[in-house]
């Protein structure tokens, strides 16, 4: 069976890394897989780049600059949301063609348009497409926020300038409605969470959605000594470390605002574990917020390599996620699998991997002040070896490989016919 994975980067941002686990996961259990990206970023050769060329750089372009129109030139939410008014026909590719069942994944900002995903559907080739936010069942945004009109008809549109009846989410969404009305697609969610709001979606609603998380390699993210991580990483060994890790450190979404609050919630109310507590933030451009900070900061740029980061996570005593609306994030799950605990809001698919008080602390959401309960409870109140053994427990139960692999075969099995 050959299964070709679609996705904007190959190893850029969430969705991405989801997207390539996948890939080695199924090749890993005798799957013929290849992924199909805009941007490759190595040289793996069952990635498949799209041929660089200013054509590439000028739909980008042109699909924020439509957005940035429409929003009365301003530059707010332009990455908030997409339009897919630009993009690739990949039908006509060797991969696509000799595919037996097409996988979408995060395929926004000028991977595929519209019109561009109308031909997929059109081809006649089984297709499945893994969720990673909201943006497949909306109008235009990736979050809707507190928002619930993708429920019957986008409209009015929160996330721009000026909303009206017939604006950007309306024209989009109307377009979506048709495209998907007719069409045969398995809709997999990465979190419950995001599975249920599809389900109550005007626009797939109706179409089969079921919830798969996203895998990750246990054999290779799992338990190490932590005094030879810090070691490699020039990290202290007398202090309690934190570890803060986003693409993109400035995203509001990502609540690194709440994670500074809840640090100096700590040196208030508990100075003799304050005095202990170091923050490690990994991430692009984390200098802005380290004078933030009341506890020495140690800053890592945003790795691209596995070993590298399975070095990161078993350095650092607890991972905490601050961030406000999430589907199933890779973080969390890298980080139990290295037998982190973790503390993150009672929010998205957050809880149901964080398991409360018995392999982390799921906290009250946007409540600084019960983010600060939740570290000092892990790193003082807690017993902590059991909460380490039992995230790495969980990681191993419920996303290894093995487990995730056999859940897709299932689904692609059902589709072709065939049992792979």
């Amino acid at each position: 069976m050959r299964i070709l994975l679609i996705n904007t980067s190959e190893r850029i941002g969430g969705p991405a890394i989801a997207a390539y686990r996948l890939m080695e996961a199924l090749k890993n259990n005798g799957i013929k897989a290849k992924m199909l990206v805009r941007d490759k970023n190595t040289d793996q050769i069952t990635v498949i780049g799209l041929n660089k060329s200013w054509r590439r750089i000028w739909q980008f372009l042109w699909e924020r600059t439509v957005i940035w129109i429409a929003n009365g030139f301003t530059r707010r939410n332009l990455f908030a949301v997409d339009i897919a008014n630009t993009g690739t026909d990949i039908t006509k590719l060797h991969e696509f063609v000799q595919a037996d069942v097409i996988h979408l994944h995060w395929i926004n900002q000028g991977m595929l348009s519209l019109n561009d995903i109308d031909k997929i559907l059109k081809s006649g080739k089984p297709i499945v497409w893994t969720m990673h936010d909201m943006w497949p069942f909306t109008g235009i945004c990736h979050y809707a926020r507190k928002c619930n009109k993708y429920e019957e008809k986008c409209h009015n549109c929160e996330l721009l300038l000026k909303p009206h009846k017939r604006d950007l989410s309306y024209k989009v969404f109307k377009k979506k409605q048709k495209i998907f009305a007719n069409a045969d697609i398995t809709f997999v969610a990465c979190s419950h969470w995001l599975e249920e709001m599809a389900k109550n979606s005007a626009l797939i609603g109706k179409h089969k959605i079921i919830s798969i998380p996203n895998p990750i390699n246990t054999n290779m993210f799992m338990p190490r000594n932590k005094r030879q991580a810090r070691e490699k990483l020039n990290l202290p060994q007398d202090k309690k470390l934190l570890l803060f890790g986003s693409v993109k450190i400035t995203d509001k979404r990502k609540g690194i605002e709440y994670l500074i609050e809840a640090c100096k919630i700590l040196t208030q109310n508990n100075p003799e574990l304050s005095e202990k507590l170091g923050v490690v933030i990994l991430g692009s451009h984390p200098e802005q917020y380290s004078s933030l900070f009341p506890f020495p900061i140690y800053t890592m740029n945003y790795v691209k390599s596995e070993r590298e980061l399975v070095d990161i996570y078993n350095a650092v005593d607890i991972y905490v996620t601050p961030s406000l609306q999430d589907n199933l994030p890779n973080t969390i799950v890298e980080a139990m699998s290295c037998g982190i605990p973790c503390v993150g809001f009672q929010t998205g698919g957050i809880p149901q991997m964080i398991d409360h008080l018995h392999n982390g602390y799921v906290a009250e959401y946007k409540s600084a002040s019960d983010l600060a309960n939740g570290i000092k409870w892990v790193l003082t109140d807690g017993d902590y070896q059991t909460l380490s053994e039992e995230a790495h427990r969980k990681a191993v139960n419920s996303y290894s490989e093995s487990i995730v692999t056999h859940k897709y075969l299932q689904i692609y099995n059902k589709l072709t016919g065939k049992n792979a």
